[in-house]
């Protein structure tokens, strides 16, 4: 409508300019009014072709059902008047779902989840064409729960409980590319915002876990004690090979070269004592003098 306003208002301004009252009519300034009705025409028809595309966006040409393979870039774009833009935005989108879900032995698991995706630009005419700018609610969210029930259906309700849980934000996010990347829509990430289980399940897990660290525990002790013996055994076999060993070294020749050996220091100490040599097995007898 604003684009045959334009039109209308151009031919008028140059009808204006152009045409010639004759001299009874009533004088007024036709050019005037037809440069002024041209002016606003060609505005209102240059403002139609020029199309601004925000940040964060792409546009898809629809020029009567015929859309265009190449998408408006961010900024000022010239179009044909007649045809319409549909912006479409290629920022990263969160998507939330909270689905109660089945677990590998029957058990149903709450479980809430993000996707993190955005609008593949260079197949934004394809999705428009093919899936509509409402793409997110016919693609995605159909997708996306499936996905989750499928993925956690192979688990155990323990393993969503535990370390496990980033092998499975992991498989979700491989589905969904599996599925989506080549429709246009790109997955970045599926992080786990939360999962909650039955609470009787919950106590058994933990209880299980707590049982686990705690023989986990046992068996260091156990270890740790196996060590100290093995160190006691060792440090008990030293002492008996030296003891042996001293042992075999003693013999009757040498206690008596000792002997000389403590006799000859009391002789020449101060001490009063009286040494008599040649007593009993050939040891020499330590008397004391002092009274």
């Amino acid at each position: 409508m604003s684009l045959l306003l334009a039109v209308g208002l151009m031919i008028a301004g140059v009808v204006l300019i152009v045409y010639q009252p004759p001299r009874t009519a009533v004088p007024y300034n036709n050019k005037l009014l037809g440069v002024a009705a041209l002016i606003v025409g060609i505005g209102m028809f240059v403002y139609k072709t020029a199309v601004v595309i925000p940040a964060g966006h792409v546009g898809v040409v629809d020029f009567f059902g015929n859309v265009t393979k190449n998408t408006l870039k961010p900024g000022i774009n010239f179009v044909n008047p007649l045809a319409r833009v549909v912006r479409m935005s290629i920022k990263t989108q969160e998507l939330k779902e909270l689905a109660n879900v089945p677990s590998q032995e029957g058990l149903t698991v709450s479980l809430e989840v993000s996707v993190l995706y955005h609008l593949d630009p260079e197949k934004a005419a394809d999705v428009y064409k093919t899936v509509g700018p409402v793409y997110q609610e016919i693609l995605l969210v159909p997708q996306f729960r499936s996905v989750i029930r499928t993925v956690t259906a192979s688990y155990e309700a323990k393993a969503l409980y535990t370390s496990m849980r980033e092998k499975l934000a992991t498989n979700i996010k491989t589905d969904l590319e599996t599925l989506l990347n080549p429709r246009g829509i790109l997955i970045e990430n599926t992080p786990l915002r939360n999962i909650s289980l039955p609470q009787r399940v919950t106590e058994a897990i933990e209880e299980k876990l707590s049982a686990e660290q705690e023989s986990q525990r046992m068996q260091f002790v156990l270890q740790k004690e196996k060590l100290e013996a093995d160190r006691k055994r060792i440090e008990a076999q030293g002492i008996a090979d030296y003891q042996k060993t001293v042992s075999q070294g003693l013999n009757e020749l040498l206690l008596r070269w000792k002997g000389i050996e403590a006799t000859e220091k009391l002789a020449n100490s101060a001490n009063s004592k009286i040494v008599v040599i040649g007593g009993k097995d050939g040891m020499p007898l330590i008397l004391n003098s002092e009274k």
